[in-house]
């Protein structure tokens, strides 16, 4: 079976989306599985010469470049759409493929739609989150506005036409069954860890966290892209109360994004500056160093349809590793940890709420061990790649066995 996978963005580019994308094609590799890759005109690494293929440790990917001309509300996602479709038109005439997998957003999942239909080539859908919540945290846009509305109605369009659904969590899943799409039609493909690739936490190097200036500090850490709906301002918000408990603490924020000049500005209000260690964006094979920094991961997401929705990669990832982490009662949380045996949960948006859970969990050191013994046991039986991507085998049979029956 050859599937080709369109795509929002890929390695070179360092995110969740592109960690979980790597680890649904090796898996589908070691089932011996064709993948091919193409990566939409979001995709912004740039490629030697401006080629439209690129290897990147090992894997291909076909490109699409930007549309050119002005880009104006509206019209540049219609230019994206159109961009990619001419794009995936040559590429999947070129591969042959017995199944086109477009991913998150609707952008990618139009095109793929249409492609389909001329070349005759049944189309899966995997929704990661809806577009227009990913917008709404963005600022681009407001829950029940226009374009919101019209958004959701185009996302709901590509559901229905998509031979087979995808999608990572039972939130998500709930979500498109409420809009009209058949239960027996959508499959969820959980997020997961290689368990292979973690090993429990290792020892802080000294050196670097000398150089940090955590040397015998409490670290309260979180490592990733620092986006609103992550809550990082609620930590912030919280470590004033916590310092007037424990003046050892310190917070380790590793990582960049949108949210990352803000923050920074917070810390200089608060005055816990001296306090709050931003480090920027690190190496992927330095990641390990600063993980064994930390004493707990704070996941502190805030309450939005997004975050109630959707299921993170990176508290799976800290329960890989041994690790102890807080995290808001978010839905996306609530499905993956269960309070006080694999971590803790706090009421999301109170910052009163995170300081006490941190305080309480800092003053019981007697439950890390079985804590961090129960994240691991959970990643190792129910949230493995192996496991996960296996889910995709009955779909893929059943959509090409139409196909082939239509044809």
């Amino acid at each position: 079976m050859r599937i080709l996978h369109v795509l929002d963005h890929s390695i070179p580019l360092h995110s969740g989306y592109t960690f979980r994308t790597l680890a649904i094609l090796r898996e589908q590799r070691r089932l011996g599985w064709e993948t091919a890759h193409l990566t939409s005109p979001k995709h912004t690494a740039p490629t030697p010469d401006g080629a439209l293929e690129e290897t990147v440790d090992g894997w291909h990917f076909y490109r699409t470049p930007a549309p050119t001309g002005p880009r104006l509300p509206g019209l540049s996602e219609v230019a994206l759409i159109k961009a990619t479709q001419q794009r995936l038109q040559e590429v999947a005439r070129k591969v042959r493929p017995d199944i086109l997998h477009a991913h998150s957003p609707v952008l990618n999942a139009v095109p793929a739609l249409r492609v389909g239909r001329e070349l005759g080539i049944p189309v899966a859908y995997e929704v990661r989150a809806f577009w227009e919540d990913a917008a709404v945290d963005h600022g681009s846009t407001a829950e029940g506005s226009l374009r919101y509305r019209l958004t959701r109605r185009l996302e709901t369009h590509a559901l229905q036409q998509a031979a087979h659904v995808f999608t990572i969590c039972e939130g998500l899943r709930g979500d498109i069954v409420a809009r009209g799409i058949p239960a027996a039609k959508v499959t969820v493909i959980p997020n997961a860890v290689d368990i292979d690739k973690f090993e429990p936490s290792g020892t802080p190097d000294e050196a670097l966290k000398a150089s940090l200036g955590l040397a015998g500090a409490t670290v309260l850490g979180f490592i990733g892209s620092f986006y609103a709906y992550e809550g990082l301002d609620l930590l912030l918000a919280a470590l004033p109360s916590l310092l007037a408990k424990r003046a050892i603490l310190r917070v380790l924020l590793v990582g960049g994004g949108p949210q990352d000049a803000a923050l920074k500005a917070q810390a200089q209000q608060l005055g816990i500056a001296d306090k709050v260690v931003f480090t920027g964006r690190v190496p992927h094979a330095e990641v390990g160093r600063y993980y064994d920094l930390v004493d707990v991961l704070c996941y502190p997401r805030h309450r939005m349809r997004l975050t109630e929705l959707v299921t993170p990669l990176k508290p799976l990832e800290a329960m890989a590793q041994g690790r102890l982490l807080v995290a808001s009662d978010v839905g996306g949380h609530r499905e993956l940890i269960r309070d006080g045996e694999i971590g803790v949960l706090f009421e999301a948006g109170r910052a009163d709420a995170l300081a006490q859970a941190l305080l309480a969990l800092l003053g019981q050191r007697d439950r890390w061990p079985a804590l961090r013994a129960a994240g691991r046991r959970f990643v190792e039986t129910e949230r493995n790649w192996a496991s996960s991507v296996s889910r995709y085998r009955d779909p893929y049979a059943q959509i090409t066995a139409r196909a082939i029956a239509h044809a």
